[in-house]
């Protein structure tokens, strides 16, 4: 299974050949995965890929956790902060209604230039 980790135009050249074998017909698709020396998962995601998006290139820009704070909750952010500039970090989530940790609502703030109180008083 080697082949199908190789990077580059090996694996674009590869994704090619595997749908040509399967355009041609009269192979299973385990029998593709075998002769091509990948995981008969791997055969049926191309397929599936190609023919929902109409293309056999990588996704994995599209793979890995969605994020939370999206562009609303920052001009939100940005507009909680104006009205009330002394809200903690864990104040400000909550007030967006993020179910994300202390330390994305600090990377957001930093991402768009915003700061507020460092901590609450004691």
């Amino acid at each position: 299974m080697l082949t199908s980790l190789v990077g580059g135009a090996i694996l674009i050249d590869l994704r090619k050949r595997i749908l040509k074998a399967y355009d041609q017909g009269g192979v299973t698709q385990q029998d593709m995965a075998n002769r091509f020396d990948v995981s008969y998962g791997m055969v049926k995601k191309l397929i599936q890929q190609r023919r929902r998006i109409d293309d056999f290139s990588s996704q994995h820009h599209r793979s890995g956790k969605k994020p939370e704070i999206l562009d609303s909750h920052c001009l939100d952010m940005k507009r909680l902060i104006r009205e009330t500039s002394d809200l903690t970090l864990e104040e400000l989530r909550v007030a967006l209604g993020l179910d994300c940790t202390i330390q994305a609502i600090h990377y957001a703030l930093a991402d768009n230039g915003l700061t507020i109180k460092k901590d609450t008083p004691s």
